[in-house]
């Protein structure tokens, strides 16, 4: 009869075993990156085995998680403590949900693929190589490995925006500088929405540092609940403020000669009738080409004044009652 010892020692040697060059061929990491994750605590300590460390599955498995992590953009010392909180039994399934929901797609829309051909015909028909570029460095395509007559189109609506711009005769650079500002601006937005959900939905949720398994999983959640609001909001402001803006534009190009600027920003005007002597005296004074602006200079003046006035009188009252107290 076998010795349970002796059995479970041939079961462990019969799971796949790696020596590190091994292990590095098969995660995709370097024999240096390995190392450097044993010394900052990230991997399980190999098996000493003689003069060589053995290594497992579960290490291969730990690689690609932190690779993973890597390429969703966190950072060693917060993959480190994920790891730490899975490895005293706290869970990392609903860590893992959560990063996997917020790294997902937040459109509907699919990618696809161009070739500069293509490209060329649809923004005239002649290879602007500067364009290109500066088409890849804002993330409107993004070059194929292998591929250098193909792109990859991460938003064809952005893409088909930008076509429908040129043909209507706006200038690629100008189209371009107005993608940086814009981009600008809702990033804005986005970092707003996000502090707002923050403070008033996941607080609750991200307490602690890694979240709780249960913690993580409800956020998961909750960002594929409240996913569609932050686009939904924004289209229905923007319809909003196009509608308001468009017709303003529309009145003021069509002879109105009222500024374009927002309403509220525009100080409400009423005809005052003043005595004619007194216009008369004005323009002597000031000439009939400044005699407007020198009456509304004037009247801004004496509001001025009687505003500090009605301060100063206030204010010595206000002594007044204080002494007698």
């Amino acid at each position: 009869m076998s010795n349970p010892a002796q059995s479970s020692a041939v079961a462990g040697r019969s799971a796949t075993e790696y020596r590190i060059e091994d292990l590095a061929h098969a995660s995709g990491a370097t024999v240096r990156t390995i190392r450097a994750y044993q010394d900052r605590g990230l991997l399980p300590t190999p098996e000493r085995r003689g003069r060589a460390n053995v290594y497992r599955d579960t290490h291969l498995a730990r690689l690609r998680q932190i690779a993973d992590l890597l390429d969703r953009g966190y950072t060693l010392a917060s993959i480190k403590e994920l790891l730490e909180a899975w490895d005293t039994g706290r869970g990392l399934g609903g860590v893992l949900g959560l990063v996997a929901e917020v790294h997902g797609p937040w459109t509907d829309e699919q990618a696809d693929r161009i070739t500069r051909a293509e490209l060329n015909t649809r923004f005239g028909g002649s290879p602007d190589d500067e364009a290109v570029a500066e088409a890849v460095e804002l993330g409107v395509l993004e070059p194929i490995p292998g591929r250098d007559d193909e792109f990859l189109v991460p938003s064809p609506q952005e893409l088909s925006v930008a076509v429908e711009l040129y043909a209507a005769g706006v200038p690629l650079i100008a189209i371009s500088g107005h993608l940086r500002e814009l981009r600008g601006q809702v990033e804005q937005i986005a970092s707003r929405f996000l502090e707002f959900t923050t403070e008033h939905v996941f607080a609750r949720y991200l307490g602690h540092r890694p979240p709780t398994d249960a913690d993580a999983a409800a956020a998961a959640a909750m960002v594929r609940r409240l996913r569609p609001l932050a686009q939904q909001t924004v289209d229905a402001e923007l319809a909003r403020a196009m509608r308001t803006f468009a017709t303003r534009h529309l009145r003021h190009h069509l002879g109105s000669d009222t500024p374009l600027t927002s309403e509220a920003s525009i100080p409400m005007r009423r005809q005052v009738d003043l005595p004619p002597e007194t216009i008369r005296s004005v323009e002597r004074l000031v000439g009939p080409e400044n005699a407007s602006a020198f009456v509304a200079a004037a009247a801004e003046r004496e509001v001025q004044s009687r505003t500090l006035d009605a301060l100063v009188s206030s204010t010595n009252e206000v002594r007044q009652i204080t002494q007698s107290d």
